[in-house]
């Protein structure tokens, strides 16, 4: 009878082989612990909007030779559709939308813009689960900051999409991230992983980005509550219309803490070793110039810059689940591609949210993000952002939603004189969505 009650236990126990099941992991990309649930209903959603945005500036200069900055009364017409489904061994999540904006004032910034979050996870075996992570879009104004949406498994921010935008520009964005684990057993767990992402902007005067790179981490549970690991991580880029490429290597110690059923702490700390090449076309000096150049003719030769060094590799976030909601704030430093206009780049960023949905009339998000950078490709100097974002909806009648949002960013820059601006925008309308839970905007 004892030996039957054991394997019994076993059975029931065993899919739990194949999962993690402590806090999460910060190097694999995962949400809170605590946002996991077994189904979120999929529900489309349709919103008309009007209102007014400031700050609006293609890539170009006014008749005056300064930087354009418009300003336009808009209307939107938006729709999507988000949920999170789990079957035996699989769970998808999904957070989809898409719009149409119009400017009758400044028509030159019409356009669509899109975004998908989809996470995938399937469970291979008792031992083997499979992760697949993407994000992708194409948006002319980059007003939002990632998020913790509630249908989605991964945490938008540790994806590689282009922020810090200075210019109203057509961007298009693809990321997507693999993941193989092991879990060795209750305790221990290996993973490999692997990227790929690609950008790429409208104005011929920016710089795309396309990239690739492979991730490996051991974690150890050494509690029901902690766990603690180490990893190491590759990454590869290079941009289109110039020549330079950047190479990382980053060796990190991670942690991860779930002091109580709704809080979680989850952080990784290193360095990251960077080489970045550039080719550059310089003016010769003149006193040389007068002997090798033809008269009248512009004399320039390509010059290789190669610049390499460590420098901290930090991330961490704190997230408070409730019942309808979650409250986070996250933060690191790191390498990143720039903005288009600026290459490679020293970042720092801090940022935090607030989401919360309740039971029948009110959903709110609210997203905060401070990022300065220090640009070591084709220009070298500082840039600085700061966006805040809020999307509010409240039910006024069955399937009918009452619909606000705002977004707020301002660009600075202690090198460049230019690169200040403030943009906003602002949009009430309704929505319509089905059923008896109020409209998800984020």
């Amino acid at each position: 009878m004892r030996f039957l009650k054991t394997i019994a236990a076993l059975i029931v126990s065993s899919p739990l082989y194949g999962q993690y099941g402590g806090p999460a992991v910060l190097t694999r990309g995962q949400a809170p612990a605590a946002m996991s649930a077994s189904q979120i209903d999929f529900r489309p959603y349709l919103s008309f909007t009007a209102g007014y945005a400031e700050g609006l500036n293609g890539v170009g200069v006014d008749p005056n030779g300064q930087p354009v900055n418009r300003a336009s009364t808009d209307l939107e017409v938006s729709g999507g559709v988000s949920g999170l489904h789990s079957w035996k061994h699989t769970q998808l999540g999904l957070d989809w939308h898409a719009s149409f904006s119009h400017y009758p004032s400044q028509s030159f910034y019409d356009g669509t813009e899109q975004s998908i979050l989809l996470g995938v996870t399937h469970q291979f075996t008792r031992h083997t689960l499979f992760s697949l992570r993407t994000n992708a879009g194409m948006f002319s104004q980059s007003f939002n900051t990632p998020t913790l949406p509630q249908t989605v498994p991964f945490d938008p921010s540790t994806t590689y999409v282009p922020t810090n935008q200075f210019f109203d520009n057509r961007t298009i964005y693809l990321s997507t991230q693999a993941d193989l684990i092991f879990q060795e057993s209750t305790r221990l767990s290996f993973a490999i992983g692997g990227d790929a992402f690609l950008t790429r902007r409208r104005s011929t005067a920016l710089y795309g980005t396309k990239g690739e790179g492979a991730r490996a981490d051991i974690q150890y549970r050494i509690s029901r509550r902690s766990t603690i690991g180490v990893g190491y991580a590759y990454t590869h880029y290079s941009f289109t219309h110039i020549f330079s490429a950047t190479n990382l290597n980053s060796f990190v110690a991670s942690y991860a803490i779930r002091m109580t059923r709704s809080l979680e702490f989850g952080a990784y700390m290193g360095a990251m070793r960077y080489e970045t090449k550039l080719l550059q076309t310089v003016p010769i000096d003149p006193a040389i110039a007068i002997f090798i150049c033809l008269p009248g003719k512009p004399c320039t030769v390509n010059q290789a810059v190669d610049a390499r060094n460590w420098i901290p590799n930090v991330s961490g976030r704190l997230s408070y689940t409730m019942r309808r909601g979650i409250l986070y704030l996250n933060g690191g430093r790191s390498i990143t591609p720039g903005n288009g206009l600026f290459l490679t780049s020293k970042s720092t960023s801090v940022g935090g949210g607030y989401s919360y949905t309740a039971q029948r009339k009110l959903t709110a998000n609210i997203t905060t993000n401070y990022n300065t950078s220090y640009s070591m490709g084709n220009f070298i100097g500082g840039y600085r952002n700061v966006v805040v974002s809020a999307n509010l909806s409240r039910q006024l009648a069955r399937y009918t939603h009452g619909v606000l949002t705002f977004s707020a960013s301002r660009y600075d820059s202690p090198d460049f004189k230019n690169y200040n601006k403030w943009s906003y925008g602002v949009r009430i309308g309704l929505g319509f969505t089905p059923g008896d839970v109020p409209l998800r905007l984020w």
